[in-house]
């Protein structure tokens, strides 16, 4: 019988990442980053997907990595990992051809149409805050068959206008991808700390799908800048069970990036 974890048994981080693993179905290809998107597709191949194959940007393919990498270019990813080929093979062949079935990003801003802005805050010509750029993610939303997107939740990050389209959502509307020649389906969640929000399948908009526990619909509107589709019936996220806490917290034990109370 599966046991359901008590809302004082987990915290926000370690909700995130179940979201995120929950989102990986068996034998798929995932394409990951560092951070939570790491974590949850360990524990994705842990639980429900063990047939998943990670990506990394890097090149290692279906890593069994023992410790915890701590960059995308960690050399323990290539422990018996199934490939190691390079940046521009992964970029160009695997995810630009169509091979990637979920990808992970984050986003320093984010529209109604799941639009990505990870360029700059601020005008051109003098930014107020200059932010990585794509690396990979432009190729990796264009191309891959759906995105989840992990970022927290906050008002200055959910807008109605980017100050830079990195990389394309559904960009103004429905048909807009294909109009473009996208090959990928383009987000299909956000999990952040305050809920979970997916895309109207007509209209394309940003829409809440469940709160996580103790958050109400207020709250999540509140933080939002944009304006949000809400349903007649919001749900509460599924709690984590035992079983995924307790490899959540093998996976990362030292609390890299799911860092434990003190």
């Amino acid at each position: 019988m599966t046991k359901i974890a008590k809302m004082d048994e987990f915290n926000t981080l370690e909700l995130m990442a179940v979201c995120g693993s929950r989102q990986i179905k068996n034998g798929e290809v995932v394409f990951v980053g560092t951070g939570l998107p790491m974590v949850s597709a360990l524990l994705a191949k842990r639980t429900h997907a063990p047939r998943a194959k990670i990506v990394f940007e890097s090149g290692f393919i279906d890593s069994n990595a023992k410790d915890l990498a701590l960059s995308i270019a960690d050399s323990r990813l290539g422990w018996r990992a199934s490939g190691a080929i390079g940046l521009l093979e992964t970029l160009g062949l695997m995810v630009q051809g169509g091979h990637v079935d979920v990808g992970f990003v984050g986003a320093a801003q984010i529209d109604g149409y799941g639009n990505i802005n990870t360029t700059y805050i601020g005008s051109f010509e003098k930014p107020t805050v200059r932010l990585p750029g794509s690396g990979g993610g432009n190729d990796m939303v264009s191309s891959a068959k759906r995105i989840v997107i992990i970022m927290p939740h906050e008002k200055r990050k959910m807008v109605n206008k980017l100050d830079y389209l990195t990389s394309p959502g559904f960009l103004d509307g429905p048909g807009a991808r294909e109009k473009a020649g996208l090959l990928g389906g383009g987000p299909s969640i956000v999990v952040t700390n305050l809920c979970q929000m997916d895309f109207d399948p007509q209209t394309k908009r940003i829409r809440l799908a469940t709160v996580h526990p103790s958050v109400t619909v207020d709250q999540v509107v509140e933080n939002s800048g944009f304006d949000l589709l809400i349903p007649k019936n919001v749900p509460t996220t599924d709690f984590p069970t035992i079983e995924e806490l307790n490899l959540l917290r093998a996976i990362d034990p030292t609390g890299i990036y799911i860092p434990r109370a003190k």
